[in-house]
């Protein structure tokens, strides 16, 4: 088998098969779904941020230097104000009326549900990248990579179920969501095999679009989301869902030995890349 068909059949595993796995998420009984989901985006709000703050962000501040700080966070800035103004442009679209707060209100979960589509997207975009230049390198070192992307997904990709089902997306939709989302690993891994010294420039920014897609997400749509419920109850158990989707996040990145440090261009003969 070529390179790149290894590249290809990996990519599509290290995708699909995490969103497989919380995909089993999906079998539990629609009449469970009010009780569930809301614990479902509490953990999801402490994913997103963990891999935001713990994983995306530090490796695209690691890959850009001392010196290149300052436009990774200008990148993340930027990021999160493209993104209030894509959910603005939604939720306009679904307005009908001069006067439609009420109406704007009953779609307030929908955009939050398209931009964890378009954030998911551009991290599996960088997970190709990086299984691509494994294989580069050597097909056993790419195989594991591939496999540990699987594993580092698999919390998100549940979080992510929970966030689609919250927006009003049928399980069918938030499943065939996930896994057109899942499709940009192997984007990122087809053109990493032909191009991986040009994207090895723009990886950074990359990363940082998708740090900012999620911190979007959590702190415009989340956030607000779990304040509707007021109890002292409803509250801790939301403290800890959050604390638990952290560590979760935490443990599997260091289970996995993700710090395997940044990709090289192609051709260089060394791998030091950071599996997101």
């Amino acid at each position: 088998m070529t390179l790149f068909l290894w590249i290809v059949l990996f990519t599509l595993i290290g995708g699909v098969l995490s969103v497989a796995a919380a995909a089993l998420f999906l079998l539990i009984p629609e009449r469970h779904h009010p009780r569930i989901l809301p614990h479902g985006v509490s953990f999801a709000l402490g994913a997103l941020l963990s891999v935001a703050f713990l994983d995306l962000l530090p490796d695209a501040l690691r890959e850009v230097g001392a010196g290149g700080g300052d436009t990774v966070m200008a990148t993340v800035l930027a990021g999160i104000l493209g993104f209030f103004l894509l959910e603005k442009l939604l939720l306009w679209r679904h307005c009908h009326s001069d006067h439609c707060e009420t109406h704007a209100e009953e779609h307030f979960h929908q955009p939050a549900g398209t931009l964890i589509v378009v954030g998911d997207g551009i991290h599996n975009f960088v997970d190709g990248v990086l299984i691509a230049a494994a294989f580069l390198t050597d097909i056993q070192l790419g195989v594991v990579t591939s496999l540990a992307v699987a594993a580092h997904e698999i919390p998100q990709e549940l979080g992510d179920f929970a966030i689609l089902l919250q927006s009003g997306y049928g399980r069918a939709k938030a499943l065939l969501y996930n896994l057109l989302s899942s499709l940009a690993t192997l984007v990122g891994g087809v053109l990493a095999y032909f191009g991986l010294e040009h994207l090895h420039g723009a990886l950074p920014y990359i990363l940082a679009l998708a740090a900012s897609s999620f911190v979007y997400i959590a702190v415009a749509d989340l956030i607000p989301s779990l304040h509707r419920r007021t109890t002292a109850r409803e509250a801790f158990q939301q403290v800890g869902l959050i604390a638990l989707g952290i560590i979760v996040i935490y443990w599997v990145h260091a289970r996995t030995g993700a710090d395997l440090g940044p990709p090289v261009a192609a051709g260089s003969g060394a791998y030091s890349g950071a599996v997101p």
